[in-house]
């Protein structure tokens, strides 16, 4: 039982360390992929959304940091890319507090196939402007912005996927779209960490230590793998990875 108990927590250290390293790189799937996982080895869903809250929380600002270090982005004080970051961080975590009165008369059906539609047909969009050069607008980052959050709020994913294509759509370079998600996405689970805490006041600490560990050690390579890809490529990544996980949204949703 306890040889069983370790091996569960290395499954999940590592498991951890790939979806960071991925949702990082491309600025999207670290919850939506991560959560599944820790409930088919058998967590709890209250053991794992804090675990999730906090390790996206930790990482989120890691990544950051090293996004930085390897001028990725630029988040000097003062800067467009922190203020973007702060800007999307905001809205999200107020939109995401709004959404919740809709999300009680909406079924679970209609709210994962309409996140799922939106990816897709953002993936597609990514992809079939992957040469279009776009100016950078605040008006389009403030809507995409609100509309992640509306998102985060209605079932708890399809941040990334918004926020990452939808700032390439707004103009923003790719390299620092992944950047600026992974920051504002921090900013978003410290709202719903504290917000968490004070409603339900438990955490697994074991299994959140173990992902903690994770991001701590993904984060630097996410970096690196940025750094070292070209836009281009990225933006077809990026593009790909959101009409994946669309569709992925929607069949969960029409086969659950």
């Amino acid at each position: 039982m306890v040889s069983e108990f370790w091996l569960i927590l290395v499954i999940v250290t590592v498991s951890g360390f790939m979806m960071e390293v991925v949702d990082a790189a491309i600025g999207m799937g670290y919850g939506t992929i991560l959560a599944p996982i820790l409930l088919m080895a058998g967590f709890d869903p209250l053991q794992v959304i804090p675990a999730v809250l906090i390790s996206q929380l930790i990482g989120g600002l890691l990544t950051s940091f090293f996004h930085h270090k390897f001028k990725n982005v630029n988040f000097a004080i003062g800067g467009e890319h922190l203020r973007a970051a702060i800007v999307l961080g905001v809205l999200s975590a107020a939109g995401a507090v709004a959404s919740v009165l809709v999300a009680i008369s909406l079924s679970k059906f209609y709210l994962s196939l309409y996140i799922g539609l939106l990816a897709t047909i953002l993936g597609l969009v990514v992809l079939a402007t992957r040469n279009r050069k776009y100016n950078f607008s605040w008006p389009k980052m403030i809507v995409i912005g609100l509309l992640a959050a509306f998102n985060k709020g209605l079932s708890g994913g399809g941040y990334g996927p918004i926020v990452t294509a939808g700032q390439i759509m707004s103009g923003v370079v790719e390299k620092s779209a992944v950047s600026i998600t992974s920051l504002s996405e921090a900013l978003v689970s410290l709202t719903a960490v504290f917000t968490y805490i004070l409603t339900r006041g438990s955490v697994d600490w074991v299994l959140t230590f173990c992902l903690v560990i994770s991001v701590s050690f993904s984060a630097p390579v996410a970096a690196f793998i940025v750094r070292r890809t070209e836009s281009g490529k990225l933006k077809v990544l990026i593009g790909v990875a959101t009409f994946l996980l669309g569709l992925a949204t929607i069949l969960k949703a029409t086969l659950s």
